[in-house]
């Protein structure tokens, strides 16, 4: 625990910024939602694979209806020229625009965009991308403005839409859970990914180049995947994490969260089986077949951790989830002894990286030092690990300080909802030619955007 907080503090510090690991952003938030806002806002969020375009309605007293639509994004984008990615975007952003009416010549709408990649934000609407991460590598992009690439992709395509605020996944999880619950204060993401924010005070954070004006905070976007970077994990780290990071797109990089996101758990789990099988302990009976399932175990990424997921479901001594998993990969009446020893690779494997996670947010809550302390949190591996949650809590008991209260809860669609939480206020701020400020002086219900308190820093 210590050595993050350590690194937490280079990378506040401007002295050892430029070379901390862990960079600590200052997001340009400061403050969290109160419930009572209200308005209509577009939302993009690219987290991964997938995208989403969503259209929010903030509905007052806590309260939010969206549309949403998912598209993919195919790997010849995600390794292509950078903006072809942004065009891309805008094409999904269009396309779902006109199947929602949304496409007219007299109105503006505003956009928040959640971009869930390690940036340095300069402002509330700008960004510059510092590394790729979860298997994305477009030239182009890094070192530029992500904010102004995509406003140029919308304007190409003649889109009548602003992008008024870009917010990280890990901001946007904890703003929409802050929605409900005033208590928020860390927002957490553990998909295909993870990372980290937090509410820190202005007076720790040796980077901030805004204003002191009250609230005197800031939301800090961690990127604690670069934890370990400089080497300070090496004694916790095994040969199956080297091989899974020598194997990977970013050779040295993000090793805090290849010990713990959903795009490697599968993979770990997959090398130690296949160890275990050179080695003789596992799979005796099969050895005769190894053809018939040689393609999934013997390539890289062909144990998903939706597969560790559906292990770890199985109770009791029937394994009928883990048979089932290996069945899929073409190992046929697998023994008894096969299936435990799966299943205890599973278990312990996503036991290690829900106390990772789980220590993390323990040096975040006790930093914070608040008598409660809701921390949201969103992505596909909290969602549907079945244990995750249960393993994560168990280490915080040990590690939060006896008077802290602390729970976890589960942002739903936290980095939409996020985005537009931002973005609404960021439009009615400084946006007087969008379609919400048309009609902020209308009293019609579902229209007006109707802010009680401003809660972001007005320097964007």
């Amino acid at each position: 625990m210590r050595l993050l907080e350590d690194e937490m503090d280079a990378g506040l510090s401007p002295a050892t910024h430029k070379k901390a690991c862990v960079k600590m952003f200052p997001t340009y938030v400061r403050d969290t939602p109160d419930g009572s806002e209200i308005g209509q806002v577009l939302a993009l969020d690219l987290g991964g694979t997938n995208f989403r375009v969503l259209l929010i309605n903030l509905l007052g007293h806590a309260q939010i209806t969206l549309t949403s639509k998912i598209f993919v994004i195919p790997q010849s984008i995600m390794l292509g020229e950078g903006m072809n990615l942004f065009r891309h975007l805008a094409d999904c952003l269009l396309d779902f625009m006109r199947k929602e009416n949304l496409v007219k010549s007299n109105v503006r709408y505003p956009l928040g965009f959640t971009f869930s990649f390690p940036c340095k934000q300069e402002g509330l609407a700008s960004a510059r991308l510092t590394s790729w991460t979860k298997g994305f590598s477009c030239p182009g992009v890094v070192n530029e403005d992500v904010v102004k690439m995509l406003q140029q992709a919308l304007d190409e395509k003649n889109i009548n839409v602003q992008c008024v605020a870009l917010v990280n996944d890990t901001v946007g999880t904890l703003m929409a859970c802050a929605y409900k619950d005033p208590h928020t204060a860390i927002g957490l993401i553990l998909g295909t990914g993870t990372n980290a924010c937090y509410m820190e005070q202005l007076d720790k954070v040796g980077t901030w180049d805004g204003d002191y004006n009250e609230p005197k905070q800031v939301i800090i976007n961690m990127e604690w995947g670069a934890f370990g970077d400089n080497n300070k994990l090496n004694d916790i780290r095994t040969k199956y994490d080297e091989e899974v990071d020598l194997s990977s797109l970013n050779p040295g990089k993000q090793l805090f969260e290849k010990m713990i996101s959903g795009m490697y758990m599968g993979e770990i789990v997959r090398l130690i089986i296949l160890d275990l099988m050179q080695r003789e302990l596992l799979f005796l009976g099969h050895r005769e077949g190894y053809s018939d399932y040689k393609a999934p175990l013997f390539s890289r990424g062909g144990f998903y951790t939706k597969f560790v997921s559906t292990v770890e479901t199985d109770e009791g001594i029937g394994f009928s989830n883990t048979r089932r998993v290996l069945e899929d990969i073409g190992i046929l009446n697998p023994t008894y002894d096969d299936c435990a020893i799966v299943q205890h690779i599973s278990r312990h494997v996503s036991k290690r990286a829900a106390r990772l996670a789980g220590a993390g947010l323990a040096v975040l809550i006790n930093r914070i030092n608040r008598s409660n302390v809701t921390v949201g949190v969103d992505g596909s591996l909290y969602r549907y690990h079945p244990r995750f949650k249960r393993n994560m809590e168990k280490c915080m008991q040990t590690l939060v300080n006896k008077n802290i209260k602390f729970k976890l809860a589960l942002s739903d669609d936290g980095s939409g909802k996020g985005a537009a939480l931002v973005a609404s206020v960021a439009d009615r701020s400084s946006r007087p030619k969008t379609v919400l400020n048309q009609q902020s002086e209308s009293d019609e219900p579902g229209t007006p955007i109707n802010f009680q308190r401003t809660v972001f820093d007005k320097t964007y």
